[in-house]
């Protein structure tokens, strides 16, 4: 069975808030890799590439089941933070508001009594659990730093060990590309 319009244009709006958040997380990257902190960037590189991967991965998804991507602009983000902890409560903040999107996704397939839909939103609520618990610690980690200049080094250095995962990687290769 085909997917539902309603359920087609929610996905469509999720789409552009998680290429948003790709956006998001490079604009964080570039901007720890200004502050000399490319550990942070490449972590924040990491994140804007899982990110992507999470889109492809609702698009491919309208096309298997019949509905059709349709991309909407997107939205510039903020391009500088006060500071280091400043930037991972706006990475915890924003991980928040996905998680409600996703929430309100699974209502609405419940509302429409879209059970494959369901299915395939619960990789993402458990998606945002690990995305918002990762964030926390972080954000936790870099408060108890303060001002301690080496522990924000070593914690930097710590971050550019953070590489994606081969296991998220066919995710965006499950479509054939023609060139």
């Amino acid at each position: 069975m085909a997917i539902k319009k309603e359920m087609q244009d929610a996905i469509n709006d999720q789409i552009n808030a998680e290429m948003f958040s790709a956006y998001l997380y490079l604009s964080m990257a570039s901007w720890f890799e200004d502050e000399d902190l490319p550990g942070f960037g490449n972590w924040m590189r990491c994140q804007y590439m899982e990110e992507t991967m999470h889109a492809m991965k609702f698009f491919n998804f309208l096309n298997e089941r019949g509905g059709r991507a349709v991309l909407k602009a997107i939205e510039g983000p903020d391009t500088s933070w006060k500071s280091y902890d400043e930037a991972f409560a706006a990475v915890v903040k924003h991980e928040e508001y996905i998680s409600e999107r996703i929430n309100k996704l699974v209502t609405l397939a419940r509302k429409l009594e879209d059970y494959a839909t369901e299915s395939f939103l619960l990789w993402y609520v458990d998606e945002q659990v690990e995305e918002e618990d990762t964030s926390n610690t972080i954000l936790v980690k870099l408060k108890r730093l303060k001002d301690d200049q080496n522990g924000l080094l070593r914690y930097d250095e710590e971050m550019s060990a953070r590489v994606l995962s081969a296991l998220a990687v066919p995710t965006i290769l499950d479509q054939p590309v023609v060139a």
